[in-house]
């Protein structure tokens, strides 16, 4: 065991708890030659609390962004619901017309690619010849019915690394579908 009171733990709290003339007789042995790293044991713990809330700060603002084109397009989704049920990294928005209007910043994190130049592009530039034609299809044939569904997509970043997408799409609608959201998870 050390005799030197600088390499205790908690030595804070040590000290806070010494009157005056017990911390003068010490001090002069908490004094060091040299400063030291002072070792970081919780890191781990305060990253996993921290990512959490961080997480949860991201889909609240995701939510917040949402409902505000929810009052400007007039949906008549249940916005907040769409969210409870949903796991997802990204969301893009497009018009009826598959035109993106809106992306979240897991959009960006997952593609490399920036929210301006997403916008007034169509989800199709994240495919590539790794994307199979069939799976294109039946996407362009269930937006077609103006239903939800849930697809598989090998999608192209933009270093051209590809990654598989789960994504569930849901029409949105005021009378009719004028937009679609798209919650989209990389998955192994």
């Amino acid at each position: 065991m050390s005799n030197s009171l600088t390499d205790l733990m908690c030595l804070d709290i040590y000290l806070s708890s010494l009157n005056d003339k017990e911390y003068q007789s010490i001090k002069k042995e908490l004094e060091t030659a040299e400063p030291k790293m002072m070792p970081i044991l919780s890191w781990d713990i305060f990253m996993d609390g921290n990512h959490r809330y961080t997480s949860a700060l991201k889909r609240k603002q995701d939510l917040f962004s949402i409902k505000n084109l929810a009052k400007e397009y007039q949906w008549n989704n249940n916005i907040e619901n769409l969210f409870e049920s949903m796991d997802y990294e990204a969301i893009i928005v497009t018009d009826k017309n598959q035109k993106i209007i809106w992306v979240n910043d897991g959009f960006s994190e997952m593609t490399g690619y920036s929210t301006q130049f997403a916008i007034n592009k169509t989800p199709r530039f994240l495919q590539g010849n790794q994307t199979k034609e069939a799976t294109k299809n039946r996407i362009r044939f269930k937006i077609k019915q103006h239903k939800p569904f849930s697809e598989v997509i090998v999608n192209h970043r933009k270093d051209g690394t590809t990654y598989k997408c789960k994504v569930n799409i849901i029409p949105l609608y005021h009378n009719q579908t004028t937009h679609y959201i798209a919650f989209e998870k990389q998955i192994a």
